[in-house]
């Protein structure tokens, strides 16, 4: 009754508090590994952005000295005594002081969420916040380059949020502005949202900061601002991937010249203009951290070359809420943290066609956010509770891919990591052999030489082996979410399971298949001999981890095809529907006869086909009972949490 008693005050249980605590160990543990890794390096080797700028006199806007820097000159001011540091202890002090950057921003971000904020999302924002930083590849990609341009992402988020007064906000832009003049877009949203005194700041404050740069720097600030307009032409090249701005995706998919500078222009413009409109609506309606990242990422897609810290805005757009449906509401956060995670190319199947989405995403998600995303107002009736369509209800269809595509990322990653040595694979090799024979079910090899001895048979088997594996589990995961999106749920999640103890089976058992078995004389009936002198097989271990061979999923996606279609089958067709079960035996035989799995692999398919039905049921069964009896809410933005759909 306690607990009860604090979950209706407003406070917080103890589950919150331990999920706090969890996350900033969590965190913690990023921050020392993102400290810890780049000083691991030789001295040449690490904060290497960073160090090139310096040179030995400080940043140039030349290549005499080194790489040009491609900052404003009131940064290079800044930067200049630092040079004459003592090296360790430079790249110590910056990294330490980096992660206080990376830091401040994720409190600042938690500080500034629309009110009410519910106390259990009060407690978790900040550490959550700190850890998806950590694990973006924005921030650790600045850290291990050095790069400066977290801290201009502060300022102006502090000078927006956080900081008393009107005008001291604004001077505490403009000084972020100064370092990184895309932001001066955040003038115009302080003037039409009514803090003109703070609009006035901002403006005084990045021309003060710039012309003591000029009187200190003259030299510099001519070539910046002058010759390379604000920077442009300097630092990474316009059309790498880099660059995530309109101007490098015009130049990826092959504009050139005055055109393609009149449209950049042209386009730059309606960007900023609409991101402002929508800006200044979020301001009012009191969701400012919304209508900062906004405007963030129209900077992003506006400024001419994009650095990669500027990403960070895509995450801060998240704290936007989409969607009035629950299963719509995940939608927009789970892509926008993926986004500035991932590279682009794992959201995304490796095709010529879609490599311009691939190559792009972070652009398109900076687009979404500024121009298109309908992010709710708060005095939406579905702000804080969301339509539950309870477990009948369909899944939002973009959600379920992006999480089959990643779940396939994290799956090949993880099979690809999980291979041991060549002396343990093939001695595991042997000890499923010895049992076979003493079971007397070493059927392998005559199988595989039967299929071998024909051409057509073992090219249907190869076929089959590559094409099916994957083609029939997604045909029925998407014919279930459109039909039977109850069925879809327990289906997708007895899948997820049954590939978890795959891979767990992967990491444990390294075990070689029989066509990667020497001087047994098996034949691998897709890629031919292979030469067991050369430690990577030729081209098959540069593919994926050729010891993922106990258990077999692919006889376990099968079996769990046939499962899924006799569970959905009407009793009167269940006899039918028991037919279902040639496709997992047929794949036995198919894998067998090309020489890629022992019959005891398929065994072990069926054990974690068996154990991921059985852990989907238990999960299933915890989830019916949290959603049975929903805690008691004293407001809106806790009655909304009470009833979370099936996942």
């Amino acid at each position: 009754m306690a607990r009860e008693r604090r979950r209706e005050d407003g406070t917080v249980n103890v589950r919150t508090r331990w999920a706090a605590g969890v996350l900033w160990l969590l965190a913690g543990f990023l921050a020392v590994r993102e400290a810890v890794t780049p000083l691991r390096r030789p001295a040449g080797e690490r904060l290497t952005a960073l160090h090139a700028w310096l040179g030995a006199d400080g940043p140039r806007y030349d290549d005499g000295g080194g790489v040009p820097f491609p900052e404003p000159p009131f940064v290079a001011l800044l930067l200049k005594p630092l040079p004459h540091a003592p090296g360790a202890a430079l790249d110590a002090a910056w990294l330490v002081g980096t992660l206080l950057l990376v830091a401040a921003l994720a409190v600042v971000a938690a500080r500034g969420l629309p009110a009410p904020v519910a106390a259990r999302t009060a407690w978790l924002a900040a550490p959550g916040a700190l850890c998806l930083l950590l694990v973006a590849r924005p921030v650790r990609e600045t850290l291990a380059a050095g790069h400066p341009g977290l801290l201009p992402v502060l300022l102006v988020l502090a000078g927006w949020l956080l900081v008393p007064g009107e005008r001291r906000g604004g001077v505490v832009i403009g000084i972020g502005a100064a370092a990184q003049p895309v932001l001066l877009l955040f003038v115009p949203l302080l003037a039409l949202t009514g803090r003109r005194r703070g609009a006035a700041g901002a403006a005084g404050a990045f021309a003060a900061c710039t012309a003591v740069a000029w009187a200190a720097l003259p030299g510099a600030s001519g070539t910046y601002w002058w010759d390379h307009t604000a920077g442009a032409g300097l630092g990474a090249v316009p059309d790498a991937v880099t660059n995530q701005s309109l101007h490098g995706a015009l130049l990826r998919l092959g504009l050139s010249g005055p055109g393609e500078r009149v449209l950049f222009l042209a386009l730059a413009a309606a960007v900023c203009a609409w991101a402002l409109r929508r800006a200044v609506r979020y301001a009012r309606d009191d969701q400012a951290l919304l209508a900062a990242a906004v405007i963030g990422c129209a900077a992003l897609v506006a400024t001419p070359v994009a650095g990669e810290h500027q990403q960070v805005w895509i995450l801060l757009a998240a704290a936007g809420r989409a969607g009035r449906r629950t299963a719509d509401r995940p939608v927009w956060p789970v892509f926008a943290a993926l986004v500035v995670v991932l590279d682009g190319t794992v959201l995304v199947p490796k095709m010529d066609s879609l490599a311009p989405i691939g190559d792009n995403f972070p652009l398109i998600a900076a687009l979404l956010a500024a121009c298109a995303v309908r992010f709710l107002p708060r005095g939406s009736q579905v702000w804080a509770r969301p339509v539950a369509a309870g477990p009948a209800g369909r899944p939002n269809l973009l959600l379920e891919l992006l999480l089959i595509r990643v779940g396939y990322f994290v799956y090949s990653w993880t099979r690809g990591r999980a291979a041991g040595d060549r002396a343990t694979a093939e001695a595991h090799g042997h000890q499923v052999l010895d049992v076979q024979r003493f079971l007397r079910i070493d059927i392998e090899y005559d199988l595989n030489h039967a299929v071998a001895g024909s051409r057509w048979l073992a090219d249907a088997m190869d076929f089959y082996y590559h094409t099916f594996h994957f083609a029939v589990p997604l045909t029925i995961l998407g014919w279930l979410l459109v039909s039977r999106p109850a069925v879809y749920r327990d289906a997708r999640r007895a899948l997820a399971f049954t590939t978890l103890f795959g891979l767990v089976g992967f990491w444990l058992y390294p075990l070689a298949p029989p066509r990667l078995m020497p001087g047994l004389g098996f034949i691998d009936t897709a890629n031919g001999p292979q030469d067991f002198d050369d430690p990577r097989y030729g081209v098959l271990t540069g593919i994926s981890n050729p010891y993922a061979a106990m258990p077999s999923l692919h006889v376990g996606w099968s079996l769990w095809c046939a499962l899924v279609l006799w569970r959905l089958a009407p009793p009167r067709w269940r006899p039918v529907a028991a037919a279902g079960f040639a496709y997992p035996l047929l794949t036995t035989v198919v894998v067998m006869g090309t020489a890629n799995h022992y019959l005891l692999d398929a065994v072990g398919g069926v054990v974690v086909v068996a154990g991921g039905f059985a852990a989907s049921r238990a999960v299933g069964r915890a989830l019916t009972l949290r959603t049975a009896v929903p805690p008691p809410a004293t407001s809106p933005e806790r009655a909304g949490e009470r009833m979370p759909e099936r996942v």
